[in-house]
């Protein structure tokens, strides 16, 4: 396929992705939520496609060629030549940037549609009405293991799910509209989650470059030489064993990798879209009910509010040249607030006005921008305590490329707790997130533990797990630990039990038992 197909298709494929919303109230229902997922899937797969298509025509890399479209620098050039090369350099530019841009849309749309599809199968379990065996979307066949065909759909309470987000994520490759279209203190809002997620782990060497000098057939060879990770203790041997006992290591230099905790531009992006757009959502149902606890003349706020949004799309009928657009409009708002006694004549606001607009820019740093972190902080914590090891390395679920351990330095975001925002949003929304301290060090021992459970071939359910660890680690009671994690407390019983067997022994047996599956 050529260029300007592959542009043009790619573009046309995803306006039909963007033109088609998901009912999240619908997901409730089993043919609405299946034909959801597979319709996920089908278009994940041609996005890939997509991709593969443009990596193999250089999408990646598209400025590369352009150096050899620039203008000559012989010097008797005629105007003429100059001109005309100019134009090609032109032309050839707005090409590799078309190339760029559509690349881009279709990585995006590959992220966000990971995040759905990892959202919805944490979302919805299918169960074997005759044998009662669950099974996840992608595990189900046509037939059961027991040969019956009979199933039934439920939502997965314990779950590790955020499906309101899904309306906002940009599986069109829309991002940059998105965006463009937050709020001023989504903004502020999408640059913590972006930074939060972007939070780096301690460097880790991953190639040790050499240059090594060595004899072959009585010639003097010079060569530069990359070995990985696995040799970044044993180069010297290695080298020897690969060019001989009388190789020279002239220069060595070890490369080292700083991943964050996502670990992927585009999936960063696509889950803070998505965050702060629910969020915003959250702040725009109860704006009014928190500005009528702190503001004084609600009505001068929204009749600001309506002459400042009134001159940002109005245009003048005619202009000056030495006047600017920026300046009209000022002039515009400082006449209309004026002439709506919301500001005196020597320029100063309404005093009443300007403290309600300091309660209100209050109001949305303290908790609106709060409410995304709040969320997604939560919603990893709870990913990484009630999901083992195991599974987040094979399917990293509603985060894609996310890390399955995280070290000290990326445990530091758990630090940051928003009380302001948490309160809102389990009042407001029904949330049930726990005002937790020390939260990087439950992870940390939630690790430890899980090195212990690795060769003990223990049924561990990791979910209640996570509860019994957050009970023992943190007093939090019982009965919360059932609200949250919607487990009994049967299981969370037995996961406080498996704790103490492993960590603490009281028995012989057990005392041998964990020092067998140290060793």
């Amino acid at each position: 396929m050529d260029s300007n197909s592959l542009i043009t298709k790619a573009e046309e494929y995803l306006k039909n992705i963007t033109r088609e919303k998901i009912d999240i109230i619908r997901l409730s229902d089993f043919e609405y939520y299946k034909n959801t997922y597979n319709q996920l899937n089908k278009q994940l797969e041609v996005l890939i496609d997509y991709k593969d298509s443009m990596d193999t025509q250089g999408y990646t890399s598209p400025y590369r060629s352009l150096s050899k479209y620039g203008i000559s620098t012989v010097s008797d050039i005629s105007a003429e030549e100059a001109s005309e090369t100019y134009r090609h350099n032109q032309y050839f530019r707005l090409k590799a940037s078309a190339k760029k841009n559509i690349i881009d849309r279709v990585k995006s749309a590959i992220d966000a549609h990971k995040i759905a599809i990892g959202n919805l199968d944490e979302y919805g379990l299918i169960r074997c009405n005759n044998c009662n065996k669950i099974y996840k979307i992608y595990e189900l066949e046509k037939e059961c293991s027991c040969n019956k065909t009979d199933y039934s759909f439920f939502i997965n309470n314990a779950g590790n799910y955020r499906i309101n987000i899904l309306p906002f994520l940009p599986l069109g490759g829309d991002y940059m509209v998105k965006i463009s279209e937050l709020t001023d203190w989504g903004r502020e809002s999408f640059k913590k989650v972006i930074n939060m997620l972007k939070q780096e782990r301690k460097g880790t060497v991953k190639t040790v470059s050499l240059i090594i000098r060595y004899k072959e057939d009585k010639k003097l060879i010079r060569k530069r030489v990359t070995l990985d990770s696995y040799y970044v203790d044993s180069y010297e041997e290695e080298i020897r064993k690969q060019y001989g006992n009388d190789v020279r290591i002239e220069a060595l230099q070890f490369h080292r990798t700083k991943p964050a905790i996502i670990n992927d531009k585009n999936t960063r992006t696509a889950l803070a879209i998505g965050y702060v757009k629910q969020a915003e959502l959250i702040a725009t149902k109860h704006n009014n009910e928190l500005l009528k606890e702190k503001i004084r003349n609600i009505d001068n706020l929204n009749k600001y509010d309506e002459i400042i949004n009134n001159a940002k799309y109005a245009n003048p009928q005619y202009l000056d040249k030495t006047d600017s657009l920026e300046d009209w409009r000022e002039e515009k708002i400082n006449k209309d607030l004026i002439k709506a006694n919301l500001k005196y004549k020597d320029g100063r606001l309404n005093r009443t006005l300007k403290s309600d607009l300091k309660s209100r820019e209050l109001i949305e740093k303290s908790i609106f921008s709060n409410i995304a972190p709040s969320l997604i902080l939560w919603d990893i914590f709870k990913y990484y305590l009630t999901s083992s090891n195991d599974k987040r390395k094979r399917q990293s679920g509603p985060f894609p490329y996310i890390r399955s351990e995280i070290d000290r330095q990326q445990r530091k975001i758990f630090e940051n707790i928003y009380t302001k925002a948490i309160k809102l949003l389990n009042e407001k929304e029904e949330e049930n997130i726990l005002l937790i301290n020390e939260m990087d060090l439950i992870l940390y021992k939630k690790f430890k533990l899980e090195e212990h459970f690795k060769n003990s071939n223990m049924k561990i359910d990791y979910v209640a797990l996570g509860a019994a660890i957050l009970h023992n680690e943190s007093n939090i009671a019982m009965e919360e630990c059932i609200k949250v994690f919607k487990k009994d407390k049967k299981s969370i019983e037995n996961e406080i039990n498996n704790i103490e067997t492993v960590a603490k022994p009281k028995s012989a047996k057990s005392k041998m038992f964990l020092d067998l599956i140290k060793n």
